[in-house]
């Protein structure tokens, strides 16, 4: 799908159709005005029929348009004004392309970032519309062995009023198609089953995207490496299965610099969560190939910065493994020393991801970082606690946590935070080992990031759990390819910065 910029009026542009935005009053755009004048106020006459009820979401097709260069004009409501937020705009997006997609078009036009919206100027909503454009014609369709046909435009051109810097507009359509583009491979990752997105499936993967760059370099280690340096907390996981652990690790040179201290994405990527010896139930067992996608967001955002190049030293490290049972596998009462040197007593093996990422999150002081963000779908608590909106944010930096926050914002891809107190700690307290991998029902987020704490002491660090946000159940199953848009939005914050 090829994206281009459209300057003059799309009263006077020739295509397969015209995406025009109506608030819930009538009222239309500019080019909306324009539109309605040269086909001697069809639109405006639609409206006020009441034919089309212009709410949030709502579409309604011409298809006809006599007086206009557009073969069909989709009308697209947007609901009303003085509500209109962030949100409810990439809504009223998804809606339009899902249109776009059932009329099976050459081409389009669309004028949606005409619409006001408070605080967000034209760039902002047309990278927006550039990332929706990428993520809602996604379908994943590997495993279907008669695929339907791919029903999207082979081209979209988005309306930029000549009077603003062109510049900004092509940066604009970059910057959303590249987010869009790895939110989609995070959602394929996602999406693929267990007996093919293994451990040293996201090692390929990894290999694939970097290729013979040579911005990128990386190493993967594997369980003897891990072994002779002492991740025993990591293999600990990974012992129930025939499946190899792995601990990929990517490292991108963008600064000038290059001696400048690195940024670091760490994922978890358990590739397949039964719960190991503590077993989890078996209904709904099969959306634990979703227990990978905070490594698949780091790839997402890996994707993300070989297309945008930011003048950032970065980092990339996914902590792999499935968790199984069998005879070999890690039980209930085991006690295995991490990386650190520190102890720890595993009294649950479901509660396995932070067992992943405390190795990792060691290891990743050799590179001394400037920050350290994990990215994992670590617990059901955070369900419970901000249900599936918000990513859970806790961090040991206000600075970092405020950066991640805003850019969550900017994004659409928020996040909230959840308190990180010392008077939490001691629900980890052991009897037989420096700490225990869970804390009790009370606060299990948190306390889940208490433990993650005690290897992040020498760092900045923040941890976003998007046991919530990652993927949908039921009709909708599939990964959501979450938080791509925030880990990309923050990246580039922080290379604006510079």
């Amino acid at each position: 799908m090829n994206f281009k910029l459209v300057t003059h009026s799309p009263a006077l542009t020739e295509t397969a159709c015209v995406v025009l935005p109506v608030l819930q009053d009538g009222s239309l755009t500019q080019s909306g005005e324009a539109l309605n004048k040269a086909t001697e106020s069809l639109i405006s006459q639609m409206v006020e029929r009441g034919d089309f009820q212009p709410k949030l979401g709502r579409t309604f097709l011409l298809p006809f348009a006599p007086g206009a260069e557009a073969q069909r004009i989709l009308l697209v409501g947007m609901g009303e004004a003085e509500k209109l937020t962030g949100q409810k705009f990439r809504q009223a997006c998804h809606a339009a392309y899902q249109q776009l997609a059932q009329l099976s078009v050459h081409d389009a036009l669309l004028t949606l970032a005409d619409t006001p919206l408070k605080n967000r100027d034209t760039a902002w909503k047309l990278r927006l519309m550039a990332e929706e454009a990428e993520t809602s014609f996604y379908r994943f369709t590997e495993f279907k062995s008669s695929p339907p046909e791919e029903q999207q435009p082979a081209e979209l051109a988005f309306y930029w009023p000549d009077n603003q810097e062109a510049n900004e507009g092509e940066t604009a359509l970059k910057q959303g198609r590249a987010i869009g583009q790895g939110k989609n491979l995070a959602r394929t990752l996602g999406n693929r089953p267990g007996n093919v997105c293994t451990p040293i499936h996201l090692a390929e993967t990894a290999l694939e995207l970097i290729g013979k760059d040579p911005a990128f370099s990386s190493r993967i280690l594997d369980e003897v490496q891990m072994a002779e340096l002492g991740m025993n907390s990591l293999l600990s996981v990974g012992k129930g299965s025939d499946q190899p652990p792995r601990l990929i690790v990517v490292e991108y040179q963008g600064a000038e610099d290059k001696e400048a201290a690195p940024h670091v994405l760490l994922g978890k990527g358990i590739t397949f969560d039964t719960g190991g010896i503590s077993l989890k139930p078996g209904e709904g067992m099969d959306e634990m190939k979703f227990d990978m996608c905070g490594a698949a967001s780091v790839l997402g955002a890996l994707e993300v910065v070989r297309q945008l190049r930011p003048r950032l030293n970065l980092v990339f490290m996914i902590a792999a493994a499935e968790n199984m049972p069998s005879g070999r596998a890690s039980k209930p009462g085991d006690i295995y020393t991490t990386l650190s040197g520190k102890t720890v007593e595993v009294l649950n093996t479901d509660a396995e991801g932070r067992l992943v990422l405390c190795d990792a999150l060691t290891y990743a002081e050799r590179f001394n970082p400037a920050t350290v963000v994990d990215i994992a779908t670590l617990t059901g608590a955070c369900i419970i606690a901000l249900g599936h909106h918000a990513t859970g944010l806790l961090s040991n930096d206000d600075q970092l946590a405020a950066a991640l926050l805003e850019a969550g914002i900017d994004a659409e891809d928020r996040a909230w935070q959840l308190p990180l107190w010392d008077a939490y700690q001691e629900q980890l307290d052991s009897n037989f080992a420096d700490l225990q991998n869970i804390g009790g029902r009370p606060a299990g987020t948190i306390t889940a990031a208490c433990f993650l704490s005690r290897f992040a002491e020498k760092f900045r660090w923040a941890h976003l759990d998007i046991a919530g946000t990652a993927w949908h159940s039921g009709k909708q199953k599939g990964a959501t390819g979450r938080p791509v848009a925030l880990l990309a939005q923050y990246l580039l914050d922080l290379d604006a910065a510079l």
